[in-house]
């Protein structure tokens, strides 16, 4: 037992959000036992601790950690998604028992935890997932976290949980949200949320600076303005902070010298997979992973330029106005959570879950990246209509019968002056395709019967298996 000290629960990898989350617990007042392969991580983690080193004990092997801990045990990993996780709870598996509990709280892919927890099921070590959202900053002073287990896993974590998580009005932001990956699930579901939300902004900030002519720091002031409204949201804050701070080196703004290739750790893409796989349409998101992904292709971009010219052409005086702009952030941003929530009931439905959408709005209104003004409200509209979409909500259907027009208007005129809008455009179009009672896919079930006899059903008749009068031979 390192130090003769006995822990409350183990934290296996010391990267960042792992080093932040060792920390956060601390300072709520347990004790600690910390692992990283790399011992010399281990060793500057401990040194950078401070006053709090006195409820972490850093461990050199894992052996010597799960030694230290109070038995039931539990062994938290916070190690990249993949193989990576599947050897941890290999090299743990030898040293707990059926008492103890491993919990992955990364970025893991909800089918390899749905795997991993069927493992335990059949035999291995009790294990549960959850999402942790909030970054740095969140896993260090309150993440909102996202949990998938038992009733009985979640209840041993929950002390520890409720007490680290982010706080709205006294409430932990922390919540079971249904069986084995359901908690991974949902962290992916608000990833994908948060590439829709970062897109639409980055679209109102290129309209701002190529249509309007605006100066990154005018564009940080528009941002902090819509901060103090219905927009109020993290991402909205940071957009107006990163954009008035200047470079130390050149001094310039500092969005001016960023390269415009967009990151990404896959799960917004992995929000889009499962999508398709679910027939749940979730375009604003979709339209913002594939902006990622074209960022990255910035050769071929500026081959483009060359072959057909600069687009993003000024807007004419007074084609635009700022209320315009943040009035099409606020219906894309409504658009945007809509699909979010209506893909999560659609993999309820499918998965057998019962995942509880207004729990989840709750959860995300402190500590996650996504936080936003508008959380509350949808978390009292999706219990007072479950299964419906969010956009019919009285409250939300209000906010768009007030700035659809400002969408699309903003969407079209972006479109006129070849300016690149693909998440607003994308709300616009399933805004208007959920308002069309009679939509044109009659024409789609026509072809597919013309070419391939698939009958189709008939509105006046019922039954599916209908053939219109054309010769399936040619």
């Amino acid at each position: 037992m390192a130090d003769g000290k006995t822990a409350d629960v183990g934290l296996i990898g010391l990267g960042t959000m792992g080093a932040m989350l060792a920390l956060n617990m601390a300072e709520k007042g347990f004790t600690v036992a910390v692992y990283n392969r790399t011992t010399s991580v281990t060793h500057e983690f401990m040194a950078s601790a401070g006053d709090l080193a006195a409820r972490l004990i850093a461990c050199e092997t894992i052996e010597t950690l799960v030694s230290t801990l109070a038995p039931p045990r539990a062994v938290v990993l916070m190690v990249p998604a993949g193989k990576v996780v599947d050897d941890q709870i290999a090299a743990l598996t030898p040293h707990l028992d059926d008492a103890d509990l491993i919990v992955d709280a990364g970025n893991a892919n909800f089918h390899d935890t749905n795997r991993r927890a069927a493992h335990a099921r059949a035999g291995g070590i009790p294990f549960m997932g959850i999402g942790v959202s909030g970054g740095e900053e969140g896993a260090r002073h309150g993440p909102a976290i996202m949990a998938g287990g038992t009733q009985d896993t979640f209840a041993r974590m929950a002390p520890i949980l409720n007490a680290i998580a982010a706080k709205y009005e006294g409430a932990p932001c922390a919540a079971l949200m249904g069986p084995d990956g359901a908690g991974h699930f949902v962290k992916t579901v608000h990833n994908g949320i948060e590439y829709a939300d970062m897109q639409i902004i980055a679209e109102a900030y290129g309209i701002m600076r190529d249509g309007l002519s605006y100066s990154a720091e005018a564009c940080g002031e528009v941002f902090s303005k819509w901060n103090e409204g219905a927009l109020k949201s993290y991402l909205i804050e940071i957009s107006g902070k990163v954009a008035t701070h200047l470079d130390p080196q050149s001094q310039k703004p500092m969005l001016d010298i960023i390269a415009d290739r967009a990151g990404q750790k896959g799960t917004g893409r992995w929000t889009a997979i499962e999508a398709q796989h679910l027939g749940a349409p979730i375009t604003v998101i979709e339209a913002a992973v594939a902006a990622r992904n074209m960022s990255a292709q910035a050769q071929v971009r500026h081959a483009g330029e060359s072959v057909f010219g600069r687009g993003s052409e000024p807007l004419a005086p007074g084609a635009l106005s700022l209320g315009e702009l943040e009035g099409a952030l606020i219906a894309g941003k409504i658009v945007c959570y809509a699909q979010g929530f209506a893909l999560i009931e659609r993999a309820s439905a499918e998965f057998g879950w019962a995942l509880p959408t207004p729990t989840i709005a709750q959860v995300w209104r402190e500590g996650c990246i996504i936080r936003s003004a508008m959380l509350n409200d949808m978390a009292s509209a999706l219990e007072a209509a479950p299964n419906t979409n969010l956009m019919f909500a009285p409250k939300f259907a209000a906010y768009l019968n007030a700035h659809i027009p400002a969408l699309r208007k903003v969407a079209a005129t972006a479109i006129s002056a070849s300016h690149p809008v693909p998440a607003l455009s994308a709300a616009i179009g399933y805004f208007d395709t959920m308002r069309t009672a009679r939509s044109t896919a009659n024409m789609i079930q026509a072809q597919r019967d013309f070419f391939g006899a698939h009958g189709f059903e008939r509105v006046d008749q019922p039954g599916k298996d209908h053939h219109g009068p054309w010769a399936f031979n040619g």
